[in-house]
């Protein structure tokens, strides 16, 4: 399997590109970055289409920044038929739009998280969150990041306070931060807390609050490489699917 990795200089880029030399059955054939480096086995473009050979995925983990790199990897998969696994969070509205878009027209895996145990915690969210709810458990959700992440709450956050509000058709209110509130917490909300410092690679507590009584779910990145396995898994999900807006919770759901 050929890849194209984006962003594969970076810490999550880095990662992938490890695993994948040590899978005999993938190769990195370019990179998407800052070219200034030399010892790579693979060459590194500034821009996707710089790239004229073969592929069959591209894995992107471009900082949300990126803004006109991420658009020109949607215009690529589109026009050459290339599978997108996009990883990158905290993208501007008008990425979101193009991402849609897109996605008529070639096979794009997209979610806030790579891992495949917050994916699956994300499933069973969805099933126990109304029961927990019905018995009057308040819902919060608390991330902890390392001091260098851009975008706050987490991606990670807002996929499983989704998958939760998904399951009461989406009456659920999110709330970021309560120190302008000055009033009692109201029955249907989700509070979403962030916590940025040191190396923290990811942490996500979904808390359900009842009365004399608390249920906790946390799910513990302790290496990066967690999400690196699954977006590998995602690129190989998508060989041979037709265009559409995959998660995944699709590829959960064929385990």
């Amino acid at each position: 399997m050929k890849l194209i990795v984006c962003g594969c200089r970076g810490r999550m880029g880095e990662v992938v590109c490890r695993l994948v030399a040590e899978n005999p059955d993938m190769e990195v054939v370019a990179g998407v970055d800052i070219p200034d480096a030399e010892g790579f086995p693979y060459p590194i473009f500034r821009g996707i289409n710089e790239f004229s050979g073969e592929a069959d995925a591209i894995i992107d983990f471009l900082p949300p920044t990126a803004v006109d790199a991420t658009l020109a990897i949607l215009e690529y998969s589109v026009s050459r038929q290339v599978p997108l696994v996009l990883c990158t969070t905290g993208l501007p509205p008008e990425v979101e739009i193009a991402i849609a878009k897109a996605a008529e027209k070639a096979a794009i895996l997209r979610s806030g998280n790579m891992s495949m145990g917050i994916n699956l915690l994300s499933a069973l969210l969805k099933r126990i969150s109304p029961l927990l709810h019905e018995s009057g458990f308040d819902i919060e959700i608390v991330e902890k990041h390392h001091n260098k992440k851009l975008d706050s709450p987490s991606g990670t956050a807002l996929l499983l306070a989704d998958a939760i509000n998904s399951a009461f058709d989406e009456k659920m209110q999110y709330v970021y931060d309560r120190s302008k509130i000055h009033e009692k917490r109201s029955a249907n909300e989700i509070g979403i807390q962030a916590i940025r410092g040191g190396t923290i690679v990811g942490e996500h507590s979904v808390i359900f609050a009842g009365h004399n009584e608390v249920i906790e779910f946390t799910h513990s990145a302790q290496s990066r490489e967690v999400f690196a396995v699954g977006a590998l898994k995602a690129a190989e999900f998508l060989r041979g699917k037709p265009p559409g807006l995959y998660t995944m919770q699709d590829l959960t759901d064929n385990l």
